[in-house]
């Protein structure tokens, strides 16, 4: 796929690790920051593959669900870890229910802090193509 947007967004929330032994088993929050990259083939007839606007507004639907809450609570984190490798899975897949076919989630990042962050790519069969 030729074309790919990148959007970035952030959201702030507490959570602890289960299972963990350290210091992020205790709560905590972070600021989380988001980067999403799409990818797809066509452009419309403005010459764009996705307006950002509307690309923002739906990440803005999505981490509307996760900011100012305490991730545990918050299916499906309520039965698995809200790592920064879940979040960014979830989000992935959040955002792929709310995009146009002809456009793929390629990754999402959950940076937890400036120098620590995690990414998730679907494979082709999630992504839809």
């Amino acid at each position: 796929m030729p074309y790919e947007l990148l959007i970035r967004d952030d959201f702030s929330a507490a959570h602890h690790l289960r299972e963990y032994k350290g210091k992020c088993e205790q709560l905590h929050g972070h600021n989380w920051h988001v980067e999403l990259r799409l990818a797809g083939s066509d452009l419309d007839a403005a010459g764009m593959l996705l307006d950002f606007g509307d690309v923002k507004h739906l990440l803005g639907e999505v981490l509307g669900q996760l900011d100012h809450v305490y991730l545990n609570d918050v299916p499906p984190f309520d039965t698995i870890n809200p790592s920064s490798e879940n979040l960014a899975r979830v989000i992935a897949e959040r955002m792929a229910e709310r995009l146009p076919e002809a456009v793929r989630v390629v990754s999402v990042t959950t940076w937890e802090s400036d120098r620590c962050g995690a990414t998730y790519r679907p494979s082709a069969a999630e992504s839809g193509s």
